[in-house]
């Protein structure tokens, strides 16, 4: 077999692999692609990305050699913190702002089910669900660290019950959907989803301050926010 289509038949029959591969050409230059493929006139397509949309195409006769590179080591996670360990910064944070703890631990309970490295399919990180943006410009440096993924979640509420005078539908309608959605449609969007939301949020509220009503020998944080 020539040795152009050897390789050409080596790139096209390799397997797929997450790792990317390594094209060295004759000429000493490489290109590192994430999968690769033959076209017409004996060339190879590399394609550099997961995408289809950035690629290059080379004469098979060109390339001298493929080499797989080892897969990236992936990022280690923050060990998920203890229930009670959220619970104490829940309640820091809610005697900061003056919000009822209950509330916030009903934001996590909604948006993450307390799992500290939570990612949304929008993107959305960590306890209190945060989109990076936001994250940004609330000084939130790391959405996956569960203090400050709460002081940001919990400035972020406090600014939107502000903001709509205490009305706690809205501000969590505005939490899930954004101020943008609540002030175009003068109250909460109709959005199948943030109205879900904003339910099972004031329901969990509610059953979590009904339950503490029957524990009148734990001291809870001040109840302002029910509101």
């Amino acid at each position: 077999m020539a040795f152009a289509a050897a390789v050409a038949f080596a790139v096209a029959s390799s397997p797929a692999a997450h790792a990317f591969d390594r094209v060295t050409l004759r000429n000493g230059f490489s290109y590192d692609c994430e999968h690769r493929e033959p076209i017409a006139d004996g060339r190879v397509r590399l394609f550099l990305s997961s995408g289809d949309s950035s690629y290059i195409d080379l004469p098979a006769s060109e390339i001298e050699s493929v080499a797989t590179l080892p897969d990236p080591p992936a990022p280690a996670k923050a060990p998920a913190p203890a229930k009670a360990d959220v619970r104490s910064l829940l309640s820091n944070a809610g005697e900061q702002h003056d919000i009822d703890v209950e509330l916030l631990a009903s934001v996590v309970h909604a948006e993450s089910d307390g799992r500290a490295n939570a990612v949304s399919r929008t993107g959305a990180q960590g306890l209190m669900q945060l989109m990076p943006g936001t994250a940004r410009n609330l000084g939130v440096k790391d959405s996956f660290q569960p203090d400050q993924n709460i002081n940001g979640g919990t400035t972020y509420l406090d600014a939107l019950l502000t903001r709509y005078h205490d009305n706690l539908a809205l501000a969590l309608a505005a939490y899930n959907a954004g101020p943008a959605a609540v002030d175009r449609y003068h109250g909460i969007p109709p959005y199948r989803e943030t109205r879900a939301y904003v339910a099972r949020v004031m329901t969990e509220f509610k059953h979590r301050k009904e339950q503490m009503a029957h524990q009148p020998s734990v001291q809870t944080a001040s109840a302002a926010a029910q509101r």
